[in-house]
């Protein structure tokens, strides 16, 4: 565990001389929007002192439940959880089930305890885009929780989004389009970038990645040199599966090569052709996805993203198909934790066939 986790020994002190307060119900907490004029997220404080984070959250399955189909994303304010395995005990509690691995991996994160990890470890002064984890796999997690350990001094927040509001931001003529077509998610495995599909897929056995692909809807091309291509075409537009509202689920404007910084994709352009850069995105037939849509597209998600500055101690909880997420950049220390639970197949899960 990392040494930023040692200055809470002092807190947890401070939190046993309380008497923990056992808590029976929602009358325990407070709720309300942290923004008046948004949606997203809702902000959950206790109003009481000593109350036990992780008890509490584990009798409230019905109304966590209900407020993330509301609101999709929950930010769980002055809990006192200190530390990754207290925030572990809690987004386990908060799920009633097991965290996850971080399995197909497409960006370089370390393990803090348990199945939690740091963040995505990228440079700390460029932007992550907004994207909803996993979903280019076949296999995602329904609930993801970010922790904050260390708060940045400068910049560094989590942007989410509410993927039915981009949806309904989009042009008609393209929502149909995608949804005929789909989108395909192309990966080439390059020693001079990325992680290497070793990583990625966790084995160095070239029959378990095959096996892997094949149970998981990967079209798998070995190259020279020990590379691979991978090629896989899924679902732009889903349902919800349980409220049944259409979401625009789906990697294909984080991964297109347009999408990168500046100064990142012209090295890109400049160092590979565009059939091997490290990602790329496509129509589901293949064929390139215009400018014109790819703008459209992030104007859809920068009118709907929402921000707001950590806090240490703070727990947010989205359900990661109705909220989008992403990282402003920022400067100083900085360290968020993730949790994923709840794996959601995407054979469960109805695509939109119209609109």
């Amino acid at each position: 565990m990392s040494a930023k986790f040692g200055e809470t020994s002092l807190k947890r002190l401070e939190l046993g001389k309380r008497k923990a307060v056992s808590p029976t119900g929602q009358g325990w907490v407070k709720t309300e929007p942290l923004w008046p004029d948004k949606t997203l997220p809702l902000l959950v404080q206790p109003t009481v002192r000593g109350l036990d984070p992780v008890e509490w959250i584990a009798r409230q399955g019905d109304f966590i439940r209900q407020q993330l189909d509301t609101h999709g994303a929950l930010l769980f304010r002055n809990f006192n959880v200190w530390g990754a395995t207290e925030f572990e005990h809690f987004a386990r509690a908060a799920s009633a089930g097991e965290l996850l691995p971080y399995k197909e991996r497409s960006s370089p994160r370390s393990r803090v305890a348990g199945n939690i990890y740091t963040s995505t470890d990228y440079p700390a002064d460029q932007s992550i885009f907004l994207h909803n984890e996993n979903s280019y796999q076949h296999t995602w997690p329904m609930k993801i929780f970010f922790y904050c350990a260390v708060a940045p001094q400068q910049g560094g927040a989590t942007p989410i989004a509410d993927t039915r509001r981009i949806f309904a931001r989009l042009a008609p003529r393209l929502k149909q389009r995608f949804i005929e077509k789909k989108w395909m998610y192309v990966r080439n495995f390059d020693e001079r970038f990325g992680l290497p599909w070793q990583t990625v897929f966790q084995t160095t056995d070239k029959s378990q990645v095959a096996d892997y692909c094949r149970r998981n809807g990967i079209e798998v091309e070995w190259r020279d040199g020990d590379r691979l291509k991978t090629r896989a075409v899924r679902a732009a537009v889903v349902r919800h599966p349980r409220t049944g509202e259409q979401l625009w689920f789906n990697h294909a404007t984080f991964f297109h090569v347009t999408t990168l910084a500046p100064t990142v994709r012209d090295v890109f352009l400049a160092t590979f052709k565009e059939a091997d850069l490290p990602t790329n995105t496509y129509y589901g037939d293949g064929s390139p996805i215009e400018a014109s849509v790819l703008d459209e597209l992030r104007q859809a998600y920068h009118e709907e993203t929402v921000s707001f500055p950590w806090q240490q101690g703070d727990i947010l909880m989205l359900d990661n198909m109705l909220v989008a997420h992403g990282r402003a950049p920022y400067a100083g220390p900085r360290e968020i934790l993730v949790g994923m639970t709840e794996p959601f197949s995407r054979t469960c899960v109805p695509a939109a066939d119209t609109l």
